[in-house]
Formats: structure tokens, sequence, C-alpha cells
């Protein structure tokens, strides 16, 4: 378990340290799939720029369909990474396990299945709904 019941009326010191830990680890593989995935589109890059010869249309859009993939991917890595850097200064602020919309305790099952919430499920659908 993440974090225990006592999410919004407290938490003891080893609960935080528990919970910075299993946020941090997460941070720091999103970091390294970042710099993975960077290297592959580098490489990527180069073999493109490289291999350019005899290409068709075909072979021009597959390239940036992968481009623009690669690219989609690193974004998608950096904004989640960015999620788990803010549940972190939530915590070291003491806001984390409270919703940014109505300052409600985040119920601990959400926060189990997606530790970077920053909203109860209730604000949620109302961000989506108004979203759609």
């Amino acid at each position: 378990m993440l974090v225990h019941d006592t999410v919004g009326t407290g938490r003891s010191q080893e609960d935080i340290d528990r919970i910075r830990l299993a946020l941090q680890a997460r941070y720091d593989e999103l970091s390294g799939e970042y710099e993975q995935t960077m290297q592959e589109s580098q490489v990527l890059r180069l073999v493109e720029v490289g291999d350019t010869a005899g290409d068709d249309q075909a072979d021009s859009g597959t390239k940036t369909a992968e481009r623009d993939t690669a690219q989609s991917l690193l974004r998608t890595i950096l904004d989640r990474r960015a999620q788990f850097e803010h549940a972190l200064a939530r915590l070291e602020e003491g806001t984390y396990g409270h919703c940014e919309g109505c300052s409600d305790p985040i119920p601990v099952e959400r926060l189990e299945i997606f530790p970077a919430a920053t909203t109860c499920v209730s604000c949620k659908q109302s961000r989506e709904r108004r979203a759609a």
C-alpha cells in the first residue's frame, strides 16, 4: 500500500518517507525512460539523414510518421515525469493527498492507483465534462 488510511488526517514521518520513495522511484524510472527514448530518437534521426537516397513519397511519409511518434512519446514521458515532480513538491509542501480543486482528501485507493493524482474523483470528472 502506498499510503495508509490516514491520508488527509495527517501522516507519520514513516508514511511520508515511504510515499516520497515511491514517487521518487517512479520519477527516476521516467527520467531513465526519457533518456533512452531520446537516444533512440537521435539514432533514428541519424539514420534518416544518412539514408535518403532513392526515397519515394511513401518512404518520406513513413519516416515522418516515425519521427512524429517518437516526439509524441517524448512529450508523454516528460508530462508524466512533471506530474511526479509536482507530486513530490506537494508532498514537501504538505498538500499531497488533498484535491487541488476542493481541498478534500483524495481517496487512498485513487492515490494507490495513480500516486501523482492532484484531484479527487469528483473534481476530475467535473474537469473532464467541461473539457468535452
